[in-house]
């Protein structure tokens, strides 16, 4: 068959998919990717050809002001109406079995409906039905009191998303309401996932699967006996240099071996003095690290949490946004690490933190059963069995 999929432009929301696309490849699949060019490389490598679409990621947190907020919404929006036009053109002449597209990719759903298209729906983080909604559990989960015009703003949200489909003659709903597809592929485990006794036959939580990404020879761990702590505040909002300052400050010891990726908008050389014990790169290959890391402080995007749970490595959560701030929420309410208040990041409150998790048995307990049941299975191999029933069916 061939099949295509359509993703939003961010590591978290590429990154869980490729492990399934090498799968199906390996069947015999025939797959088209639509997403950023920026993921050619990528794509790519997995046997799959890229059809490059418009639309990039903001580079930093909209958080709670609305002004902010407006502008990704309305960016979000537009994105869509282009991405449409864009992906029906592609497919003009190649047309596929089937539509795979990320939960938050407008265009994709549309598109699938628009050409008829079997839709399948693919959740790289929390999935909604129609008695759970993301945005509800996004709004209840922040710390702070979401003021009345953030809460309109997901109002116009709402309405300008149904705007949009009524103009192109297709069901309304936005990405962070119910509205689920016939197949809804959910690359977290149902533990993690909030009222997760309410989703029905028609989600299959497959769980991570990390496939080649775990085996990097580009990063070694170095020698000698002391823990490894790797952070991370991820590949989009990571613009923040007083906290990997901080982060210098509170484990400049040298009781652990440290880790720090701290992204492309900051440089090294400005966060001063670096100790002995520290490695700083612009990234690092996340799951190899991890297979070696004793402990993670970091911003808790989804993939990220995963990966470490799936690695068996206790969270210091520092979120940078809401759906940031409700990973580090389970995270703790599971007893698998601990969530920071972001407005006392301190070098004092950062080092107490993660000795205190690492020192934590009922942590590490409760880390081992997770990371056992992940292992479990293979979460790619589960959502191309899940993806060929369903179009066989």
């Amino acid at each position: 068959m061939h099949i295509t999929f359509v993703s939003i432009p961010g590591y978290g929301h590429v990154n869980p998919t490729l492990p399934l696309v090498q799968e199906l490849v390996r069947r015999g699949h025939r797959i088209s990717y639509a997403t950023s060019e920026k993921f050619r490389d990528a794509v790519e490598s997995t046997g799959a050809k890229l059809l490059p679409m418009p639309g990039e990621m903001p580079n930093r947190p909209p958080g709670l002001d609305p002004a902010e907020m407006a502008k990704v919404l309305e960016g979000f929006v537009t994105t869509a109406r282009e991405g449409v036009a864009v992906l029906e053109q592609q497919l003009a002449g190649d047309r596929p079995d089937a539509l795979c597209y990320d939960a938050m990719t407008m265009a994709g759903r549309f598109v699938a409906e628009r050409l008829g298209l079997p839709d399948i729906a693919l959740h790289p983080t929390y999935a909604s039905n129609e008695r759970f909604s993301l945005r509800g559990q996004l709004m209840s989960n922040s710390n702070q009191e979401f003021p009345a015009e953030y809460v309109q703003l997901f109002q116009r949200l709402r309405e300008i998303c149904d705007q949009l489909a009524a103009e192109l003659g297709v069901k309304p709903g936005n990405p962070l309401e119910g509205a689920p597809a016939s197949l809804n592929i959910v690359f977290i485990p149902r533990e993690f996932q909030f009222a997760g006794d309410t989703f029905d036959d028609r989600f299959r939580f497959v769980g991570p699967s990390l496939g080649s990404r775990v085996v990097d020879t580009s990063w070694q761990r170095p020698d000698g006996a002391r823990p490894l702590l790797f952070i991370s505040l991820g590949t989009a909002f990571n613009n923040r240099p007083e906290f990997f300052r901080n982060c210098l400050r509170a484990f400049e010891d040298g009781r652990w071996q440290v880790a720090m990726a701290v992204g492309e908008q900051v440089d090294p050389a400005d966060l001063g003095p670096i100790p002995d014990n520290f490695e700083i790169r612009t990234y690092f290959p996340q799951p190899a690290v991890l297979q070696e890391a004793d402990l993670f402080l970091s911003h808790t995007g989804m993939n990220s949490t995963l990966e470490s749970l799936y690695s068996g490595v206790p969270i210091v959560a520092v979120p940078q946004q809401p759906e940031q701030e409700a990973n580090a929420r389970q995270v703790e309410q599971l007893g698998l690490g601990r969530r920071l208040d972001g407005d006392d990041l301190s070098a004092e409150v950062l080092r107490q933190a993660v000795d205190e998790v690492h020192d934590d048995q009922r942590i590490r307990a409760n880390i081992a059963e997770m990371s056992e049941k992940l292992r479990g299975v293979d979460g790619a191999v589960a959502a191309a069995d899940a993806i060929e029933a369903h179009l066989n069916s």
